[in-house]
């Protein structure tokens, strides 16, 4: 039924490993997965050992870069949706989706600073 809505030019948001993408379908492959080249970036990757999330003393810490602008890739089809709206520039887009990701990262730290605090007032209280 998707593929049916997914022809080549459609405009989707996508998903491709831990990042979100607005691209124009290319083709639908013969492995099933949809082409599509990107035209900008809803959400940055997520950094790190996926397999061991807010670890920052694995072995290999991996940095994700954003596809970019034209690249195409193959995503599976569960992940691609039609896409209705304005299509915001590239780099626009990627500055604004490496912000949020940075955002989001800095409320982490403060959480976490919070949560010391808190267990710093309780340690006092266990004493």
């Amino acid at each position: 039924m998707l593929e049916s809505v997914l022809t080549p030019g459609t405009m989707v948001r996508a998903s491709y490993k831990t990042g979100d993408y607005i691209g124009e379908v290319v083709e639908l492959s013969p492995s099933g997965k949809v082409a599509v080249k990107i035209a900008a970036v809803v959400k940055h990757p997520t950094q790190g050992d996926l397999h061991n999330p807010m670890d920052p003393d694995v072995p290999f810490f991996h940095q994700r870069r954003a596809l970019a602008y034209q690249e195409i890739a193959l995503m599976p089809p569960n992940t691609v949706r039609p896409y209705q709206g304005t299509v915001p520039e590239y780099r626009e887009s990627l500055r604004q989706a490496l912000a949020q990701e940075r955002e989001q990262l800095l409320r982490t730290v403060r959480w976490a600073e919070r949560c010391l605090e808190e267990l710093d007032r309780l340690e006092g209280e266990y004493a």
